[in-house]
């Protein structure tokens, strides 16, 4: 059957547009606080584990007080790892306990807790920003992605930010595979928004599924 890509893309955006920050209950501003527990999600959500379970997880280390750099680096590593587990990152814990408190003080060390420091010595230059973003312990492409899908809500020089799994997740719907076509199709939808459902498309069936049948 064919489908309109455009009513394909709004039911998509109606029923599952929703960034991941947002489900992890973070207020995203330019600021050095919600940044940096952006940062700390998309360190979770690049390891192979479900999604639901690294958004709880983010709001578990939020709730443990570990939501600003310095916090995470002066913490012991077996609260950090008390905290993952509560949050049912239990597979990973040990190790992304070391990596967390790692990258936080890195990020303390380097640029003073405030990763608008980082994007300021990228020049703005987003593929410098990834690459960078790449140095923090655990987060490597596909977390430097993630973070970057997500912060262009704040960072309006990022967007449009379509990383190779939004596409996937396009390509799943029968969308056009071109970012610059998708965000005309999308309208006046946020593109941090529209990234998130794009890939919620590409890693969950169900959705895609939902999206699909929506449109008839």
């Amino acid at each position: 059957m064919s489908r309109d890509p455009g009513r394909v893309l709004r039911e998509l955006l109606d029923a599952h547009g929703r960034t991941y920050a947002e489900e992890a209950g973070i207020r995203l501003r330019d600021t050095p606080q919600p940044l940096y527990r952006l940062l700390v999600l998309a360190h979770l959500l690049s390891a192979r584990i479900r999604g639901s379970i690294a958004v709880a997880t983010a709001r578990t280390l939020h709730e443990a007080g570990l939501r600003d750099p310095r916090r995470m680096a002066r913490a012991d590593r077996q609260e950090r790892v008390d905290a993952l587990g509560r949050g049912g990152y239990r597979r990973y814990d040990e190790r992304t306990a070391t990596q967390l408190g790692e990258a936080a003080e890195l990020l303390t060390g380097r640029w003073g807790g405030d990763l608008r420091r980082l994007r300021e010595q990228a020049g703005g230059e987003i593929p410098e920003v990834r690459r960078l973003l790449q140095e923090f312990p655990g987060v490597g492409p596909t977390g430097a992605d993630i973070f970057l899908r997500e912060v262009q809500r704040v960072w309006p020089a990022t967007a449009p930010y379509l990383d190779r799994k939004a596409l996937q997740g396009a390509e799943r719907l029968g969308l056009p595979g071109d970012p610059d076509r998708l965000i005309d199709l999308a309208g006046p939808a946020d593109p941090a928004v529209l990234a998130a459902a794009l890939v919620r498309a590409s890693v969950d069936r169900a959705v895609l599924r939902d999206a699909l049948d929506r449109a008839g």
